[in-house]
């Protein structure tokens, strides 16, 4: 082993007293550091400021990304509530609207009377015709036949033109076809006054009710529904109400404009009115000249013979 010499040995101790003093010293309440604390201090804290910027930094756009997926994720399933409700909300507006047609249908049949209301849907309307046909969802094997009246919830719209085994067409009121007569009735505050409807007038878009007794005073605002002579159309079926009255025949006989009670152009549910009576061949018919004019509310009456 090597051998300390004294002065080595003084060396030593001197510099343990020293770090041992120092060491104190450090460990001092004090309100100052040292120069070389300062120093120490002052580089530690700036290497660890170069380092903790970037570091933060590179944290927080990690946690910006973390945010905005988490929004993403938040936000799509949001959206797709959002969309469940929107279905759910026209689920819930149609059967609204259903429940309506069905409970205002419901109300029509008691006025059906010696008629069996068949409800159907229409399925289809050709553009060419718009104003003249539609077809619908039943036909000769639930019981449809050719002439059968058809209304929905407002009033009257047409009656069958032709069957099929499930669907039949509807001519509708609004037709050109100069054979459809409908036998109607004014109802008026004084009284009561019997027509036909024969056409409509395109420019007005309004029915015409033809052979009104000129005598009978109808006015403006008053209803017409069907008077059910013919045995095609039920009786008290609201056609519409009257626009306008003016005369024909030199002033034998009143007509009127009548605009429509249902809307033709949002045709869905119908009713066909399948006869449980016998028909009479009158007004209602098909190429009939039949005069159902006059006022006596008697059924047949007026005919020729």
């Amino acid at each position: 082993m090597p051998h300390f010499t004294n002065k080595k040995i003084i060396v030593l101790l001197v510099g343990t007293i020293l770090l041992v003093a120092l060491i104190s010293f450090s460990l001092r309440d004090r309100q100052n550091a040292t120069l070389p604390e300062q120093f120490i201090k002052d580089s530690v804290g700036l290497a660890q400021s170069i380092v903790a910027k970037p570091a933060n930094y590179i944290t927080g756009i990690f946690q910006n990304i973390q945010s905005l997926l988490n929004t993403y994720e938040e936000n799509q399933r949001l959206k797709t509530r959002l969309e469940d409700f929107a279905v759910l909300q026209a689920e819930v507006n149609t059967l609204k609207s259903e429940n309506e047609q069905l409970r205002e249908l419901l109300n029509n049949e008691d006025s059906l009377r010696d008629y069996e209301p068949l409800r159907a849907t229409v399925i289809a309307r050709n553009p060419d015709q718009w104003e003249e046909k539609i077809i619908i969802n039943k036909g000769s094997t639930h019981g449809v036949e050719k002439n059968m009246a058809v209304i929905t919830t407002k009033g009257l719209i047409g009656k069958i033109s032709l069957v099929t085994p499930f669907t039949s067409e509807v001519e509708l009121l609004y037709t050109n076809n100069p054979n459809f007569r409908v036998s109607a009735v004014v109802q008026s505050e004084k009284n009561v006054a019997y027509g036909l409807i024969e056409g409509y007038d395109e420019e007005r878009n309004e029915l015409i009710l033809k052979r009104i007794d000129s005598s009978l005073e109808i006015n403006k605002g008053d209803k017409v529904v069907t008077s059910g002579l013919g045995g095609i159309f039920p009786k008290g079926i609201l056609i519409g109400e009257i626009t306008e009255v003016t005369t024909e025949d030199f002033g034998l006989t009143k007509m009127a404009y009548i605009k429509p009670a249902a809307d033709f152009s949002m045709l869905e549910k119908v009713i066909v009115a399948k006869r449980s009576a016998t028909v009479i061949d009158g007004s209602d018919g098909e190429g009939t000249n039949a005069d159902l004019t006059n006022n006596t509310g008697i059924p047949g009456e007026g005919e020729e013979e």
